[in-house]
């Protein structure tokens, strides 16, 4: 078997014997009647001896002496093309292909269209014209390879090879599109807010920093749109959205890639409980929307959203699952001693809300394959959440889990400007305590929300998490393009 360089350089010397030809390998203009999808589609119609021009990549060929077939993709569907030596294919086109195109050029075929013995629609070709020589090999069988994280670091390769993945990225664009339409019908406005921002807030995370030369001042990739989509709230816009990128310096695994994409979306004069609702219809209508059903298949099992979704406090979720009989006045040092008696690790400056946290993740959260609202949370645990009125240590939010991943994390927002100080005061204790992750202290937002900002309802979605549980998929490199990946060398 040739090695790569081997094949490479025959291609080379495929590319050379073009030129000397006079033959430009990589032309600028396509001349394309009709995509393979139509073709297909019209094939009736069009099977009428008219002489049509299509396009597309060899994906395979088949050489018998004087005839030659070979299948193309436009990337809308396949074809059969046709080519016989002298009828109708001129013997010089005929020469010129057999000797100098490959398996992953792009042609263009002039021809008319018909049906074999074997009844397979086909494309019978008159001329043949190189419209972009490659000079690797595709891969056979992708499955063949060694080194998986392949796919990958090659997607475009992933893709011609499997239509499952492409299937997969064309499910999550629909996906995208219908969450668009139903917000747009709701009267939510879309809008944009700075990637690049001073301060960084609206989530628990550790940022990504950059510098500005002609500001000298450092910014930061946002964690989340939060704080600016809420002083939008407060300039007058009644329902606002944006589905933006995130980037979060964390750790890469099956479920975090450090840029990915979220949705978040805030009404005012809402609330937590009214979002609720809410989310739980955009989910049904989404769902029945793109399958046609809703049932979807998520790693053997089937999850259903025809009923009502459960709902649990995050108490209860605790008691249930973890065996923590009283959560609410749990000590940090007994609650550090049932950690480590269920398996969970800590490191020594992490907060008791992050240690509770890590034990939910491990405990109850891999049981709630149904879709389940966990509610009542912890104040501590959401520093922008408003509090329960009649339970003033709990906050108005709730987090949505399906197949044991977090979809949803919402809640009434808070607007009470000193209440909010007083939280972000918290949170700067947590991160002088150590805590990378505890969120910093923003004065222009707090500023905006002494001008007032309206009582609200706001919601974020992890669009990534969500394409992935819907395609039944557990890695979320899977779902993302290109993925953030370890440098090769």
């Amino acid at each position: 078997m040739a090695s790569l360089d081997e094949i490479r350089q025959t291609r080379l010397e495929k590319l050379r014997l073009l030129t000397e030809k006079g033959i430009n390998p990589y032309p600028i203009n396509t001349k394309r009647d009709f995509s393979c999808e139509e073709a297909v589609n019209r094939f009736d119609e069009l099977n009428d001896d008219r002489v049509i021009h299509m396009a597309g990549r060899i994906l395979s060929m088949r050489s018998q002496g004087k005839i030659i077939f070979f299948d193309f993709d436009d990337g809308t569907g396949r074809l059969q093309a046709f080519l016989k030596k002298g009828d109708p294919t001129n013997e010089e086109s005929f020469e010129l292909f057999s000797e100098a195109f490959d398996i992953g050029d792009f042609v263009e075929i002039k021809g008319t269209l018909m049906l074999t013995k074997k009844n397979e629609k086909t494309i019978l070709g008159e001329d043949v014209k190189m419209l972009s020589k490659s000079l690797r090999p595709l891969p056979e069988k992708w499955h063949g390879l060694s080194d998986v994280e392949e796919r990958f670091r090659r997607r475009y390769l992933d893709i011609i090879s499997n239509t499952e993945v492409k299937d997969r990225f064309i499910i999550r664009t629909k996906i995208i599109s219908e969450i668009r339409r139903i917000l747009d019908e709701a009267g939510y406005l879309e809008v944009e807010t700075p990637v690049l921002q001073p301060i960084y807030g609206g989530a628990s995370a550790e940022p990504f920093v950059t510098h500005h030369n002609s500001l000298d001042s450092d910014l930061y990739l946002r964690i989340s749109d939060e704080l600016y989509l809420k002083r939008l709230l407060g300039a007058g816009f009644p329902k606002v959205y944006e589905i933006a990128r995130d980037f979060r310096n964390e750790g890469i695994d099956h479920t975090h890639n450090p840029e990915f994409t979220m949705l978040e979306f805030y009404e005012a004069y809402s609330n937590a409980t009214n979002q609720r609702e809410f989310v739980e219809l955009m989910f049904k209508t989404l769902v029945k929307n793109i399958f046609g059903k809703l049932q979807i298949e998520w790693d053997g099992e089937t999850i259903d959203l025809s009923s009502d979704f459960d709902i649990i406090t995050y108490y209860d979720l605790l008691k249930r699952y973890a065996g923590i009989e009283n959560p609410a006045s749990l000590s940090i040092d007994d609650l550090k001693s049932k950690a480590k008696e269920l398996g969970v690790s800590f490191a020594p400056n992490d907060s008791y809300y992050k240690i509770m946290d890590m034990v939910y993740k491990k405990t109850c959260r891999p049981k709630l394959v149904q879709p389940t609202f966990i509610i009542d949370y912890p104040k501590d645990y959401l520093p922008l959440a408003k509090n329960i009125e009649k339970s003033p240590g709990l906050v108005d939010a709730f987090q949505l889990v399906m197949g044991g991943t977090e979809l949803v994390k919402a809640f009434s927002e808070l607007n009470d400007p000193v209440d909010q100080r007083e939280r972000f005061e918290t949170q700067k204790k947590f991160m002088e305590e150590g805590d990378k992750e505890a969120q910093v202290l923003d004065e222009d937002f707090l500023e905006a929300m002494e001008y007032g900002i309206p009582p609200a309802g706001g919601v974020g979605i992890g669009i990534d998490r969500l394409v992935m549980l819907l395609t039944n998929v557990k890695n979320i490199k899977e779902v993302i393009l290109f993925p953030t990946l370890k440098p090769k060398n």
